[in-house]
């Protein structure tokens, strides 16, 4: 899988070394000698990435900038990869959502999985982020009648529930939800009702 690989290490060796191997595997590779470099030059989160980041470094650690990157809401998946490896600072990043903790040295093959791996639950979060993105742009196409009828339908209510809650016909409800039906692409009560969710009505 082709991506962009972000490294922060304070260890210029090592930054030399780790961006040859990861070139021969076929990624693109950012080095960043600290967490401040990383953040000046926030990657783009829209394209296939991720980042490989040492615990101590100068400035913010690790674990810090990890912090800092998820206030940002930054989605880039982080494998962790440190010669000072203690389990509370395993535990702690991989509570906080890191992909994988790495010891240095590490074995090729067993970084460059934790690395697909990253990269593949990268290109799941960016398919669905995209999802959610279209069908936020299909609900605003709807009136603010349509939308009270969206969210009614996709409780279970029947038409005529509907309409007398609404204070309407049976008549207009059915048009209306053939308009919410027809704005949210949706061929089944099924299906309406999974847009719902996604986008948080029925919560």
């Amino acid at each position: 899988m082709q991506g962009h690989v972000h490294v922060v290490d304070d260890d210029a060796s090592f930054r030399t070394a780790i961006e040859r191997r990861l070139k021969l595997a076929g990624y693109q590779v950012a080095t960043y000698p600290s967490a401040q470099q990383l953040l000046d030059c926030l990657p783009d989160d829209n394209e296939p990435g991720c980042i490989l980041l040492d615990v101590q470094i100068p400035g913010l650690s690790g674990p810090e900038l990890q912090g800092r990157l998820n206030e940002l809401g930054l989605t880039l998946p982080i494998v962790f990869l440190t010669g000072h490896a203690d389990t509370p600072t395993t535990v702690r990043t991989i509570k906080a959502g890191a992909e994988d903790f790495l010891t240095k040295p590490v074995e090729s093959e067993q970084l460059l999985g934790a690395i697909e791996r990253a990269m593949a639950r990268h290109a799941t979060v960016r398919d669905e982020r995209s999802r959610l993105g279209e069908v936020r742009a299909l609900a605003t196409e709807l009136t603010p009648r349509e939308r009270q009828v969206f969210g009614l339908v996709v409780r279970g209510k029947l038409n005529k529930q509907i309409a007398h809650e609404l204070g309407t016909t049976e008549r207009t409800i059915k048009a209306h939800r053939h308009q919410v039906m027809e704005k949210m692409k949706a061929r089944s009560l099924a299906e309406l009702v999974t847009l719902a969710e996604r986008l948080g009505v029925l919560s």
